[in-house]
């Protein structure tokens, strides 16, 4: 089974951003990612509505007989901390990506004022505040709903110049510069594409926390501490599907994970 690909999934090509980190941690894995292009965003939909797509993206990776799954997407586990999503999976091993961010910004901060950006669902949900304060009950917690950055990293407005992206970009952030955060993590894996216009409008004082290459971290420990790393000595294969365009997906990956040569693009169904 140490030989079996890790699966990823998220709404879209956000994940991607988590692919990479595990690409780099973990060269010899094959890895089977999903993103659910044809569906994206979930952070606008309902809950019920969010766990019933997930449960058919965990099915969809079942198929491919995955040793663990990634879920690359903070709105899906902001619904996983609360509803078993994997009650009907044979997949034992399974990560998301909010508390291995939660650890990541409780040890970056130096007076306790952590920024949370995310989809209105993750937002909503609470998730990150409940997780920092499980660690630290005097914590303080900033909170904004950006329902807009995943339409634009979809569309590919990600660079540090892009008025339009710079202008959403302030208005959202502004809270956080009038908090006073010194930590910020960006709760949707979308957003590491738009690092270095926040890194620009809050200055290197605020650390910045990816929650896809902290969950690619975590799980590459969880699979070396059950003995699942691959004992393949070659470059691991490396599968990509999406659920529309594949021309459209093909040019996400490109910006994402660059000249991918090993990467296989496919269109699927759920």
């Amino acid at each position: 089974m140490n030989n079996n690909p890790i699966g990823v999934f998220d709404s879209g090509v956000g994940g991607l951003t988590c692919l990479k980190e595990l690409g780099k941690l973990l060269p010899n894995e094959d890895i089977v990612y999903l993103g659910d292009t044809a569906r994206v965003p979930y952070g606008t939909k309902s809950k019920e509505t969010i766990a019933c797509y997930a449960k058919q993206d965990i099915a969809f990776l079942e198929k491919y007989n995955v040793k663990m799954i990634l879920i690359a997407c903070g709105t899906v586990s902001s619904v996983l901390m609360s509803e078993d999503l994997f009650c009907d999976s044979e997949v034992k091993l399974n990560s998301g990506v909010i508390y291995p961010a939660v650890k990541s910004a409780f040890a970056a901060t130096r007076n306790k004022k952590i920024g949370v950006i995310g989809t209105p669902a993750t937002i909503r949900s609470g998730c990150y505040g409940k997780a920092l304060r499980e660690l630290c009950s005097d914590i303080r917690v900033v909170s904004k709903d950006c329902p807009l950055f995943v339409p634009l990293v979809e569309n590919g407005y990600t660079n540090k110049d892009n008025k339009v992206t710079r202008l959403v970009a302030q208005e959202y952030l502004e809270v956080m510069i009038k908090e006073g955060v010194d930590t910020l993590i960006m709760g949707c894996t979308h957003y590491p594409l738009l690092k270095d216009i926040f890194a620009d409008i809050l200055g290197d004082k605020v650390t910045l926390i990816s929650p896809g290459a902290e969950a690619a971290r975590y799980s590459a420990r969880i699979l070396m501490q059950n003995g699942l790393l691959t004992d393949k000595k070659e470059q691991g294969s490396l599968r990509l599907f999406c659920t529309d365009s594949e021309e459209l997906f093909a040019q996400n990956v490109a910006s994402f994970l660059g000249n991918e040569e090993n990467a296989e693009i496919l269109k699927c169904t759920l």
